[in-house]
């Protein structure tokens, strides 16, 4: 199996000199294959929690955006109970000129900043609007559950 160029360097570059806080590998059979590992950003409710997550790279890539998913359990807005994730530059704001540890280090940004008014979750998405100080603690709970 063979694959573009731009695959291989962006799998090499991610491994050779990862993005602090984030491990991605590449499958050793096949490089559109990920399984990444975003450590909850300090001062988020998510710190200290581990979050797995996988990632794919379609064949139409670069023109069209990876497929990232989270495999750990996560108590987000932005984020919903398959791990789907809610975040522009996997959707409209997708550009070729983009890469893999760009949007790796858009959803480290989104654990570290949740969007609640641009929901995935709705139901957690109004908790944050109604207490948010409650979903904090729902989140960081989950983490402690889920991403250790």
């Amino acid at each position: 199996m063979s694959f573009p160029k731009r695959i291989i360097k962006e799998a090499e570059r991610i491994v050779s000199d990862p993005v602090p806080g984030i491990i991605a590998k590449p499958h050793e059979d096949n490089l559109r294959f990920f399984d990444v590992i975003i450590d909850g950003p300090e001062g988020s409710p998510f710190e200290g929690g581990h979050f797995k997550l996988e990632l794919f790279l379609p064949e139409e890539y670069p023109m069209m955006a990876p497929k990232v998913r989270f495999l750990t359990k996560v108590y987000h807005p932005n984020i919903d109970k398959v791990g789907r994730i809610c975040l522009d530059v996997l959707k409209n704001n997708w550009s070729p000129a983009l890469q893999i540890r760009t949007v790796l280090l858009s959803i480290q940004s989104l654990l570290e900043s949740p969007n609640p008014d641009d929901p995935l979750a709705n139901d957690v998405a109004e908790a944050w609007k109604e207490d948010s100080s409650k979903a904090i603690a729902t989140a960081k709970e989950w983490t402690n559950k889920y991403a250790k």
